[in-house]
């Protein structure tokens, strides 16, 4: 253990992504393995990292094969930082990568590390597929036969049915409904108008296209496989194109359409932690620091509508902690995997009956929406689950380092009622 007696701060000096792709179109051909290992190479160039020994590097994908047991070890192997560098993969659902900045982030707290890289990775295109249960089965107790005739007679039990591949589907073990199936009940238990929700992509689309054609995102991303910018991004897109969308989810009262949700996507991307005298040793300039972090979750499988609602509470104690309030804040980074989600958000901070009713102890009020998703967010970059987190904390540091000073909310719901919550300050 480090020296507990002193809590080190800890400063985000480096971050590198490729672009997101929307599933089955750049990435279709590449898995997991090679777009984390060329994020990270990224990062390593940028930042000078070759042969350099690291804390740790954590991160992680929400889908991956068996063979990716030791998934982000496997990337370190192949990049250019020292062999040694150990490396370890956690999950948990869309917070995989703001989750993993806290594990390397509380480990320089504590004086354990010096530095560290949290990333995250997905692939939609290379998605596992799986064998039936009463096929697996049958194949575990064909390994066990003593003799070729217990092995034939085992698999002659096999039905053409047991050969139907499964592949991995989006929704909620518990109430059969996909995060699109719950946050349409959000959006109607909150009375979120589709109207609302078209605008909100909209803003996030145009906040985006105006941030690359102004360089913001020039440092930022490593060109991978053919493509320098996020492919989901519509810089023609209007609310006129919004509203021809039928719902996606609901197809007769819906209004969650394909325009106002993120779209299946690939992509990772990477953060470097540090301490200051590390950074300050290698040269690197601070761009921001962590000081704040919340994990929360909540029941959603009696209140459906709740499933992407957690950050509320996240939000709630962890400015308490931070003795500060909703509107100290010069930006606010939501996660946009819906429109309906964010807007719901929003206006329960805003309303004092339906924070109580959800049980908040008390309303955090409204934001200026000018300060919110300024240079765009999910709906306009898209959504590969595990590498959401990165992209969204290295946009935030860098604003603020350009600002010069300043605090920056970060909000990120996930699958399983979870949710999380940061501050990061300049």
């Amino acid at each position: 253990m480090g020296n507990q007696d002193t809590i080190r701060k800890v400063a985000i000096v480096g971050y590198n992504r490729i672009p997101f792709a929307r599933a089955n179109t750049f990435y279709s051909d590449v898995s997991n393995l090679q777009m984390m290992t060329a994020t990270l190479d990224g990062l390593i160039k940028k930042y000078k990292l070759q042969g350099q020994l690291l804390g740790e590097v954590v991160g992680g994908a929400v889908i991956k094969h068996t063979t990716n047991n030791n998934l982000i070890r496997e990337c370190v192997m192949r990049t250019a930082l020292d062999p040694a560098t150990p490396a370890c993969d956690l999950q948990q659902a869309c917070d995989t990568g703001i989750e993993s900045a806290i594990y390397i982030a509380n480990k320089i707290a504590l004086g354990q590390i010096e530095s560290g890289i949290a990333c995250g990775v997905d692939s939609i295109s290379d998605m596992p597929i799986a064998v039936s249960e009463k096929l697996r089965k049958i194949l575990l107790d064909a390994r066990k036969a003593k003799s070729l005739g217990e092995k034939i007679k085992t698999f002659l039990k096999i039905r053409p049915k047991d050969l139907t591949p499964l592949v991995p589907r989006n929704e909620e073990s518990q109430t059969g409904l996909s995060m699109g199936g719950h946050t349409e009940i959000t959006a109607k238990y909150y009375q979120i108008a589709r109207e609302d929700q078209d605008q909100l992509a909209l803003q996030s689309h145009l906040n985006m296209a105006k941030a690359y054609d102004e360089g913001f995102f020039s440092d930022m991303i490593t060109p991978f496989n053919g493509l320098d910018r996020d492919n989901n991004l519509r810089k023609d897109s209007t609310l006129e194109k919004l509203a021809k969308l039928s719902p996606a989810f609901d197809k007769t009262n819906g209004t969650l359409t394909a325009g106002n949700s993120t779209p299946l996507t690939d992509g990772a991307s990477s953060i470097l932690l540090a301490s200051e005298e590390w950074a300050k040793e290698h040269n690197l300039p601070i761009l921001a620091y962590i000081t704040h972090a919340e994990v929360g979750a909540i029941e959603y499988v009696k209140n459906q509508q709740n499933l992407l609602l957690a950050p509320l509470f996240a939000a709630s104690r962890m400015l308490e902690k931070a003795n500060l309030t909703l509107q100290n804040f010069d930006y606010y980074e939501i996660h946009e995997a819906f429109a309906a989600q964010v807007l719901a958000t929003l206006k329960i901070w805003e309303s004092p009956e339906l924070s109580a009713a959800i049980g908040l102890k008390k309303p955090l009020g409204a934001i200026d929406r000018n300060k919110l998703n300024v240079k765009g967010s999910s709906l306009a970059a898209a959504h590969p689950f595990a590498a959401t987190g990165g992209r969204i904390i290295g946009v935030m540091a860098k604003l603020l380092h350009e600002k010069g000073s300043g605090k920056g909310f970060i909000s990120i719901c996930a699958a399983g009622g979870q949710g999380i919550t940061m501050i990061i300050e300049k």
